[in-house]
C-alpha cells in the first residue's frame, strides 16, 4: 500500500512540474494571440476586450492558479481556433473528446496486432536452430526498425491501398457513421504503426530468451527430462517476458499518446493531428492540455507497468 501511495504522489507531482513548465512556455513565446486571433485590422478597442475575456490583463500567476483549478475540475476552456459558430469558442474538452477514441482505438489494433504477432515470432526465433531462419528474421527484423514511420506509411497506402485495393486511402469513415468501416479503414494505419514494434519487440523478447536459456534452472530442466518446448514456454519464457513487460509499457505509452506521422500520412483526426495542428496555430489551450494528457499517459502506463510487475514477480512484491 505504501508503495502505491508512493507512486501516486510522484505522479500527481510530476504531473505538478509539467503544467507549471508548459504554461510558463506559453507566456515567454513570442508573439500575441490576440493579434493572431483578430488578425492586425482589429481596433485597440476590440483586441482590449477579447484580452480580458482571455484573462491576460491579469498576472501570470493568478492566470495559473485559474486555469489549473478549472482543470481540475474538468474545464479545460475554450479552443482559439476552433468554434462553434461565428459566435461561440468550441471548449477544447469537446474538442478533445471527438479525437480521442480515434487515437485509441488505433493504439488498441495496434496493440493487438503487436502482442499477436511479436511474441509468437520471438520465441519461434529462440527456439530456432536454423541458420537460415536466423539471417532471415534478423534481416526482415533490422529492415522494419530501420524505415522511417512516414515512409512505412507511404508503402502500406501504396501497397494495399492503390496495389491490393483492400481499402481507399483517404477514404476515412468517422467511427460515428460507421464503425465497422472505421475499424476496417483503422487496420492499415494500426498495421503501420505495429511493423516497426512488432521488430523491436520480437527482437527483445529473443534476445531476452536467448539470455535466459544460459540460467541454470534450463539445465535443471533438461537434466530431470523436460523436452525443448516444455523448457521454452514452461520456463524461459515467463522468465523472458520481465524485461519485456517495461518495453512494452513503453510502446503502449507511445502510441496511446497519440501516433502523429500515421495520422498525418492516412489524413485521421486523432490527438497526434490536433496537437500538430494547434501548435501551427498557435492554438495554446488546446497544446497545453493535450501536453499534460501526454504526460498523464506515459506516466499512468509505467505506473501500471510497476504494479504488473510486482504482481508477476515475487521477489518485486516482497521487497
Amino acid at each position: 500500500m505504501k508503495y502505491l501511495v508512493k507512486k501516486l504522489i510522484t505522479l500527481i507531482i510530476t504531473l505538478f512540474m509539467v503544467s507549471v513548465a508548459v504554461f510558463a512556455a506559453f507566456q515567454i513565446i513570442p508573439g500575441d494571440v490576440v493579434t493572431s486571433i483578430l488578425g492586425t485590422e482589429a481596433t485597440p478597442e476590440r483586441e482590449a476586450q477579447l484580452r480580458s475575456e482571455l484573462g491576460f490583463d491579469k498576472p501570470p500567476v493568478e492566470r495559473y492558479v485559474a486555469w489549473i483549478t478549472d482543470v481540475l475540475r474538468g474545464d479545460f476552456g475554450v479552443s482559439y481556433r476552433y468554434s462553434r459558430n461565428m459566435n461561440e469558442m468550441m471548449p477544447v474538452s469537446e474538442l478533445i473528446w471527438d479525437k480521442l477514441p480515434v487515437t485509441l482505438w488505433l493504439a488498441a489494433l495496434s496493440l493487438i496486432l503487436i502482442i499477436v504477432i511479436s511474441i509468437p515470432l520471438g520465441v519461434l526465433w529462440a527456439g530456432s536452430r536454423s541458420r537460415v531462419l536466423d539471417a532471415l528474421l534478423s534481416v526482415i527484423t533490422q529492415a522494419s526498425m530501420a524505415v522511417p514511420s512516414f515512409f512505412l506509411g507511404i508503402l502500406v497506402t501504396y501497397l494495399f491501398g492503390i496495389v491490393l485495393k483492400l481499402f481507399v486511402p483517404g477514404g476515412y469513415v468517422s467511427y460515428k457513421e460507421d464503425f465497422a468501416g472505421f475499424t476496417g479503414y483503422l487496420i492499415f494505419p494500426a498495421l503501420s504503426v505495429a511493423i516497426p514494434k512488432i521488430a523491436m519487440t520480437a527482437r527483445f523478447l529473443r534476445n531476452s530468451m536467448l539470455t535466459e536459456m544460459k540460467s541454470d534452472y534450463v539445465r535443471t530442466a533438461y537434466s530431470k527430462g523436460c523436452d525443448d518446448k516444455r523448457v521454452l514456454y514452461g520456463h524461459v519464457l515467463k522468465n523472458a517476458m520481465m524485461p519485456v513487460i517495461t518495453f512494452l509499457g513503453m510502446i503502449i505509452a507511445e502510441i496511446v499518446a497519440g501516433s502523429i506521422v500515421v495520422e498525418q500520412v492516412f489524413g485521421l483526426p486523432g490527438i497526434g493531428r490536433l496537437l500538430i495542428s494547434s501548435i501551427s496555430t498557435r492554438d495554446f489551450p488546446v497544446v497545453e492540455i493535450l501536453i499534460l494528457y501526454i504526460t498523464f499517459v506515459v506516466i499512468f502506463v509505467y505506473f501500471l507497468v510497476d504494479i504488473l510487475y510486482r504482481v508477476i514477480d515475487p521477489r518485486i512484491s516482497g521487497k
